[in-house]
C-alpha cells in the first residue's frame, strides 16, 4: 500500500475509523508513517497525536482498543479508511462514537419502517392505522397475516409475473416486521442469530 504522507507539510494523513460490522463511523484521527507501521505491527489502531506530539494507541489508557480488520487507501493515496472491531466506547467522553451516536447496526429503510410500526402501535389509533388495528386484533391475527402473505409469495414465485412477486414479497416482509414487534423482537435479534450461525 502506497500512502502519500508527504502531501501535507506535517506528514500526516487522516484516518477514518469505521466499525467493520455496523459500518458506523466511530472517529477521525491522523497517522504518520510511524503510527501506520505500529498499527500494522500490533493490529491495533495507533495515531499520531497532534496535541501530545507523539504516537498514541487508542485504548492505551482506557483499554478501549480498536482492533484492525482491514485498511484501505483512497484514490489520492492520502486518506485511510480503517475498519475495526472496537473494544468498548470509542470516544474519550464515553460514547460509542465521537459524534455521540450509539454504535448499533441499522438496516436503512427497514429500520425506519420498524420505527414507524412501533410509533403506530404505541399511538393505538386503530380507526386510522392498519398497523394499529392489527396489533389490536392480537398475535393470532398478525401471525395469520404473515402466513397468508407467505403463501402468496410462494404462489407468485411459481408464476412469471415478477412485479406481483416483488409486491407480495414486500407485503410479507412488512407483516413479518409487525410480527417481530408483536413478539418483542426486532431485525437486530434475527441478524444476531444469523451471525452466530455464520461463525
Amino acid at each position: 500500500m502506497t500512502i502519500d504522507f508527504n502531501k501535507n507539510s506535517d506528514g500526516l494523513v487522516p484516518a477514518i475509523i469505521q466499525d467493520a460490522i455496523t459500518k458506523n463511523v466511530l472517529m477521525l484521527g491522523y497517522m504518520n508513517q510511524e503510527a501506520f507501521d505500529k498499527t500494522i505491527e500490533t493490529n491495533q489502531v495507533t495515531f499520531f497525536s497532534r496535541t501530545k506530539n507523539r504516537l498514541w494507541t487508542k485504548g492505551e489508557e482506557s483499554g478501549n482498543f480498536l482492533n484492525v480488520v482491514s485498511i484501505q487507501n483512497d484514490c489520492d493515496q492520502d486518506t485511510l479508511l480503517i475498519l475495526v472491531n472496537p473494544v468498548g466506547p470509542t470516544c474519550h467522553k464515553g460514547t460509542d462514537t465521537c459524534w455521540g451516536e450509539k454504535n448499533e447496526p441499522t438496516f436503512g429503510f427497514l429500520s425506519e419502517l420498524e420505527t414507524v410500526i412501533k410509533s403506530r402501535r404505541e399511538a393505538g389509533n386503530s380507526e386510522n392505522s392498519y398497523v394499529a388495528s392489527l396489533f389490536e386484533k392480537g398475535i393470532n391475527k398478525i401471525a395469520q397475516k404473515v402466513g397468508e402473505e407467505a403463501v402468496e409469495v410462494v404462489i407468485e414465485a411459481k408464476d412469471d409475473n415478477n412485479n406481483l412477486f416483488v409486491n407480495e414479497s414486500a407485503d410479507l416482509l412488512f407483516h413479518y416486521l409487525i410480527l417481530l414487534q408483536a413478539k418483542g423482537f426486532t431485525l437486530k435479534d434475527i441478524v444476531k442469530v444469523l451471525e452466530e450461525r455464520h461463525k
